[in-house]
C-alpha cells in the first residue's frame, strides 16, 4: 500500500495534575489551551495546547488504576506517547499488521479526538506510538 505520509498530530504527556501542569504549559511557556476534555470512562482528564503548529496532549488519570497512572507510577511524569493523524486509520493498521509490526490494538476503539490505536512500543523502539483518525 502507497500511503500517505503520516503527520505528528499531537505528543501525550502524563501528569498528576492538569493544573499543576497547566501552571508551566500556560503560564511559564505561554502555550494556550485548545480543549479540555473529561473522558470518565477512561479515567482521564485530557487538555490540549497548542505549540506553533503541534499539540500537547496532557493526560491525568482520574482512578489508580489506568495505563496512564501506572505509567506515572513507574516512571514518573513525562513524555508517554507520541500521536500521528492519518485519514484511514483501519487502512493504516492493515498496512502496520501485514508488515508484521505488533500492535496493541488490532481495531481503531473511540479516543479523545478521534478514532485511535496504538502500537506496542517494542516496534517503534520504545515508543509508544498512537494513530489517529480525527472526528469529522
Amino acid at each position: 500500500m502507497d500511503q500517505s505520509p503520516l503527520a505528528v498530530h499531537h505528543i501525550g504527556v502524563a501528569v498528576p495534575s492538569i493544573d499543576d501542569a497547566m501552571h508551566f504549559y500556560g503560564e511559564k511557556l505561554g502555550l494556550s489551551l485548545v480543549e479540555s476534555l473529561e473522558l470518565p470512562e477512561r479515567q482521564l482528564r485530557v487538555a490540549f495546547v497548542k505549540a506553533s503548529n503541534i499539540l500537547i496532549e496532557l493526560l491525568e488519570p482520574t482512578d489508580p488504576d489506568t495505563t496512564v497512572a501506572r505509567f506515572i507510577e513507574r516512571r514518573g511524569p513525562g513524555l508517554h506517547h507520541l500521536c500521528f493523524g492519518t485519514p484511514d486509520i483501519r487502512e493504516h493498521l492493515r498496512d502496520l499488521k501485514d508488515k508484521g509490526v505488533e500492535l496493541i490494538d488490532e481495531a481503531p476503539r473511540p479516543g479523545a479526538q478521534g478514532e485511535v490505536a496504538f502500537l506496542q512500543p517494542a516496534a517503534a523502539l520504545g515508543v509508544l506510538v498512537e494513530l489517529l483518525q480525527p472526528a469529522s
